[in-house]
């Protein structure tokens, strides 16, 4: 993971940052913080990234349509989130999905499904 560029979607300040140190930990290198749909995808549309951790529920406001334009863009991303898989769209179902809380070691794996490495490819 040395070197991969990474924007973190996650609306929780403190678990935002755990994230950000589990990643700089991993020696990622976090190009993008957004706490905000709107925020989100502004980001999403600009920053160069290599993968995004996108927590679903954002205030209130699904981060879907950030991961949509991820994927349009071509850009790996997986989902973080407390509520699981059960009630993402059918066309996102196929995301890495991370469920909180998770350790430093599950972030890695859930990065390496992602991209697409398959020592990561198991559901988290």
């Amino acid at each position: 993971m040395p070197g991969m560029r990474v924007m973190i979607v996650e609306d929780e300040g403190l678990l935002c940052l755990m994230l950000e140190d589990y990643l700089n930990e991993l020696g990622c290198e976090v190009v993008a913080i957004a706490s905000r749909l709107s925020e989100a995808l502004h980001k999403a549309r600009r920053i160069a990234m290599d993968v995004a951790v996108l927590d679903i529920n954002l205030a209130g406001e699904m981060s879907y349509p950030v991961a949509e334009l991820l994927r349009a863009r071509d850009i790996p991303f997986l989902f973080c989130t407390g509520y699981g898989a059960a009630g993402l769209p059918p066309g996102l179902r196929d995301a890495p999905l991370l469920a909180k809380p998770y350790r430093m070691e599950q972030l890695d794996q859930a990065l390496r499904q992602a991209r697409g490495d398959r020592r990561g490819a198991m559901r988290l």
